[in-house]
């Protein structure tokens, strides 16, 4: 067995406190940034969604109106490897500014809203779901439930 022993002079000391410092900075601004994406121009805060009150405010910034309720609460992992479906519909997410690539393997929660007024539509119900982790939307989409129906990112009709 060896043993090595190392004396740290101050500047050295001082030198690892600051690269820590600037690891530590470095990781709270990657972090921060990946709590908003920009929707037609606008950047918008995908945090804060932990609670009810903040999933409406969300979905009512795009302009739709929803139940007071979800109709399906339900936690989810996701998968390691999309398949050619998941991968559809991450294209959706990527559009969005969104990405679930790296949450391969998480836990998630969806949540379901009915939308009660989508523009143009006499039918099947259309819903609203968002996929939040860590109280953060990481996905999301508005859809029909018809059998030919339409799944879009979060603007209207791909426009805001």
């Amino acid at each position: 067995m060896f043993i090595y022993s190392v004396r740290a002079s101050g500047i050295k000391y001082f030198l690892l406190v600051v690269l820590t410092l600037v690891v530590l900075v470095g990781s709270i601004i990657i972090s921060e940034s990946e709590a908003t994406a920009v929707f037609a121009g606008e950047e918008i805060d995908l945090s804060g969604v932990g609670k009810h009150e903040g999933r409406v405010e969300f979905i009512k910034q795009f302009g739709y109106e929803i139940g007071e309720a979800p109709v399906s609460e339900e936690e989810v992992n996701l998968p390691t490897v999309l398949d050619r479906v998941g991968s559809d519909y991450n294209e959706i997410q990527r559009r969005q500014g969104l990405d679930l690539t790296k949450y391969g393997g998480k836990k998630v929660t969806r949540y379901t809203y009915e939308v009660s007024d989508y523009p143009g539509h006499e039918g099947e119900k259309i819903y609203a779901n968002l996929i939040v982790r860590k109280n953060r939307i990481i996905a999301g989409d508005i859809c029909s439930a018809e059998p030919s129906g339409f799944i879009h990112g979060f603007e209207r009709n791909g426009d805001k």
